[in-house]
């Protein structure tokens, strides 16, 4: 199992996952995201900005994710990630499995078909889809805490047996208030020997 703290908006954290996933099952790897909230808007204080999220995937979009982010609708940006939190949890509760597509689904729904996943309407059909109940309370806190008593700094954060990785897919900078994002294929390569090593 390999875990990671992320917002449900977070661009970047989508990237991550997505990438992992297409390398995992391209090995035909038995490994298992955790993927565990990390609410940008309690750690901010402040729910994201539609516009800045908006930005950023122009940016993946341009410097190093063409094929992504193909239907994101800033207009259907949540405003907040906690109802989407919640579900996942909802799903981690049946087993890992059921926990990692739904947690991937809600992404995929956000930044791929620009529904927003906070509308509880958009949630009892993932929840549907998945054979669960919509939930209404998650665990977004208690990751919260738990992400900071382990150190994270940001999103996404992924911890594997042996250690911890920040953002390891993207080298992401702001040179003269613009963003620049390069894929870090030395990075991720030595995340992914590190999850796959077993």
């Amino acid at each position: 199992m390999v875990e990671v703290f992320a917002d449900v908006g977070c661009p970047f954290t989508h990237v991550g996952l997505v990438r992992f996933v297409e390398r995992r099952d391209a090995l035909g790897a038995d490994v298992v995201l955790r993927v565990r909230a990390w609410p940008l808007e309690l750690v901010n204080g402040r729910p994201l900005d539609p516009d800045f999220i908006a930005e950023e995937v122009e940016e993946i979009r341009e410097q190093v994710a063409p094929d992504l982010f193909r239907g994101f609708d800033p207009a259907a940006f949540p405003s907040s990630s906690l109802p989407a939190f919640a579900l996942a949890a909802s799903a981690y509760d049946v087993d890992l499995a059921t926990g990692e597509a739904v947690s991937l689904a809600v992404r995929r729904a956000l930044f791929e078909e620009g529904h927003d996943v906070a509308d509880p309407a958009v949630l009892a059909d993932l929840a549907a889809a998945h054979g669960l109940v919509p939930a209404v309370s998650g665990s977004a806190e208690a990751d919260w805490e738990e992400g900071r008593r382990r150190g994270v700094i940001g999103s996404p954060h992924f911890f594997t047996a042996s250690g911890g990785f920040f953002c390891p897919a993207l080298d992401i900078a702001r040179i003269d208030g613009h963003l620049r994002i390069t894929a870090d294929e030395t990075g991720f390569a030595s995340f992914l020997d590190d999850c796959f090593a077993a």
